[in-house]
């Protein structure tokens, strides 16, 4: 089994290179990577566990994707104005380091790390995203203010994406 960190890296590797697709199989474990064109490779990453058969030959791999590809910008709608996308700008955002369930509370019992307008430093925690049965902290690495949060309690992410908008010091 592939820990958080070699996946990280994998991830990484994946990103700096010229390769738009990277499939790893182990047992029951399948890992599928795919990157379109210049766009980074978090904005289509995808961990999948199904069932694989024993050893498919290369020309044999799926290429149909069970998810459509969010285009670039689809999370903003069309009724922003100017002046919104202006105001947004200077935000900074905390993106999701791994694929997994975000929680913004250490327990279901405990009060969120942060709300809107928490101030936090740089080794504030933030949230917590569980990958694989591992509960990973994520910190602000950055100073400022909670301006937004931008999922929800128990919601799955993908590598790569918002979870806060912070307004810098």
């Amino acid at each position: 089994m592939l820990k958080v960190q070699e996946i990280r890296e994998i991830i990484k590797l994946i990103d700096e290179s010229d390769i738009d697709e990277f499939v790893y199989r182990q047992d029951d474990l399948k890992i599928e990577l795919k990157k379109k064109g210049k766009s980074p490779v978090q904005e289509t990453v995808r961990y999948v566990t199904e069932p694989v058969p024993a050893l498919q030959p290369a020309t044999q791999q799926e290429t149909k994707s069970e998810q459509p590809a969010m285009e670039p910008g689809s999370l903003v709608t069309e009724s922003t104005s100017v002046s919104e996308a202006e105001e947004k700008s200077h935000l900074h955002e905390i993106v999701s380091p791994m694929v997994g369930t975000f929680y913004q509370a250490p327990s279901p019992d405990s009060d969120s790390y942060v709300k809107v307008g928490s101030e936090v430093n740089s080794d504030s925690i933030v949230c917590i995203v569980e990958a694989m049965k591992l509960f990973n902290e994520i910190e602000a690495e950055i100073e400022g203010k909670i301006a937004e949060i931008l999922v929800k309690d128990g919601e799955l992410v993908e590598y790569g994406q918002p979870l806060f908008s912070v307004e810098p010091k």
